[in-house]
């Protein structure tokens, strides 16, 4: 059906191949511009009356304008920036459209590049009336993509500064004395000398995977570079 506009009728969730995380309206909130997020798999199960009701902010669908919506508040996804976030619908405000009040953006699903990509119904700058604008955002092509959060730093990238100026004299501080301890270096963590805690690591032992943050922290959708999505209809 023309209208789905590529995705499958009835429910359904979205899946980042890369991440092998799910579309997730943030901590399942309903407040008008919370993100979409990527987010680690609450329910399993694709049969609906074996679902779990508390993993509805992970499941999507096309309602009849075409928009794509969230299932568990009904709101329509819409771009706030390079973000996806959830939108409520909204009265017309002049001058129409505006950041406020516009058409909402048409998602596409090309089942075989497994891209979801989108559109705008009208110029995404909104801007005011009378001013020469561009026509080029009708010709672009806008692919959905994530941009994963990098790992905090690690427990070296501030052991200068933290072992001189905590480590060094911790007595002293609360005396007001003169501590005799020598001062630790960031050789003395190298060397084994001081423990690290289990969710610390040295630099030299961080690999290139490492820089990308696989906690449970969330991930934003963003409007951006070319990246595979898989959409699974949920069974009745």
């Amino acid at each position: 059906m023309d209208q789905l506009y590529g995705f499958p009728s009835g429910y359904f969730i979205i899946r980042s191949v890369a991440t092998n995380r799910l579309w997730d309206v943030n901590s399942d909130e309903v407040e008008d511009g919370t993100p979409t997020i990527l987010w680690p798999e609450k329910e399993q199960s694709l049969v609906e009356s074996l679902r779990n009701p508390e993993a509805n902010n992970q499941v999507f669908f096309i309602d009849t304008s075409g928009t794509l919506c969230s299932r568990a508040s009904g709101h329509a996804i819409d771009v706030e920036g390079d973000r996806l976030v959830l939108r409520h619908r909204r009265p017309v405000s002049q001058p129409y459209p505006n950041a406020y009040s516009h058409p909402l953006p048409r998602f596409s699903y090309n089942q075989e590049t497994q891209e979801i990509s989108l559109s705008f119904l009208c110029d995404p700058t909104y801007p005011p009336p009378g001013n020469a604008t561009s026509n080029s955002w009708r010709r672009r092509k806008y692919i959905l993509s994530s941009v994963p959060m990098r790992k905090p730093k690690s427990f070296i990238d501030n052991a200068s500064a933290f072992l001189s100026a905590t480590v060094a004299a911790p007595f002293s501080l609360l005396t007001g004395g003169t501590s005799t301890q020598p001062k630790s270096t960031p050789e003395d963590v190298f060397s084994g000398d001081i423990d690290l805690a289990e969710d610390e690591m040295l630099e030299q032992d961080r690999g290139e995977e490492g820089e990308v943050d696989d906690s449970l922290h969330y991930t934003e959708t963003s409007v951006f570079f070319p990246s595979i999505r898989e959409v699974h209809r949920l069974r009745g």
